[in-house]
């Protein structure tokens, strides 16, 4: 009996002993991929800079211009700037301020987050650029540049939604945006007539016009895009555009008045 009693507690002892082995085993598995820094940041994918292109072209307004609307800037003697509005800005028949980008044809390619900032400054209580281009997650370095109080408030419908005060001479505000939206609005609490434009967008290929209406998107793979021109009051249009390697191609578009 005690000879028995003996090789059952022996079998079971090494019975047990195994199975703690299986389940520290299948614990170190399990745990493996989480320490995996190549899981939770993918690498870019590459492109031969010896096959890029280029798009390129002039945005225009067609119509009659209409007029800029007045602003007055009397309730805070700190704001010494340009009293006229920004939302549409034409000069010579070129549209100013639209937000050119590659919207369809990247497919799953991913793009290094830039490690310089964008700069977004207040001065003369305006916004400059009115416009702005940021890929998601790239820091935004907002400045104050005015003798007085600003309060930046974006208001976006997929990002996190902040209000935050800057006075005169004080340090930088950082952020950043994780979600991709296009034409998210900016405006200032204490001066009403300030607003601007947030564009996140994942990869490096936009531009914003200027004021000749220009804008130029470089260093993209050959391929088949779609080419959206976003303006903030003229709303979207798109164009199909397909470029070869070392190719150039020139794609304009133009906006008609907005419809009362």
């Amino acid at each position: 009996m005690n000879k028995k009693t003996g090789w059952t507690g022996i079998t079971v002892s090494v019975l047990a002993l195994c199975a703690l082995l299986v389940l520290a085993a299948c614990s170190k598995k399990e745990e493996a991929p989480a320490s995996s820094p190549m899981a939770e940041q993918p690498a870019a994918t590459p492109i031969d800079p010896a096959t890029v292109a280029t798009i390129n072209g002039t945005v225009k307004f067609d119509g009659t211009a209409p007029k800029a609307s007045k602003i007055d800037m009397s309730q805070d003697p700190g704001c010494k700037g340009a009293n006229e509005a920004e939302n549409v800005i034409v000069s010579g028949g070129d549209l100013a301020n639209v937000f050119v980008y590659v919207k369809d044809g990247l497919g799953n390619r991913t793009f290094d987050v830039p490690k310089d900032p964008v700069v977004l400054d207040q001065q003369g209580c305006r916004y400059h650029p009115h416009v702005l281009g940021v890929i998601t997650g790239q820091t935004v370095q907002i400045k104050n540049d005015d003798p007085t109080t600003h309060n930046i408030h974006p208001t976006p419908k997929d990002n996190r939604e902040w209000n935050e005060s800057q006075p005169p001479s004080s340090p930088a505000i950082e952020k950043n945006f994780a979600r991709e939206e296009i034409m998210l609005p900016v405006k200032c609490n204490q001066h009403p007539w300030m607003k601007m434009y947030v564009n996140v967008v994942k990869s490096p290929f936009f531009a914003v016009t200027a004021k000749d209406g220009k804008y130029e998107i470089k260093g993209l793979p050959p391929g088949d895009y779609t080419i959206a021109f976003v303006h903030e009051k003229l709303g979207e249009q798109d164009q199909k555009v397909t470029v070869a390697a070392k190719d150039t191609k020139t794609v304009d578009q133009s906006f008609k008045p907005a419809a009362e």
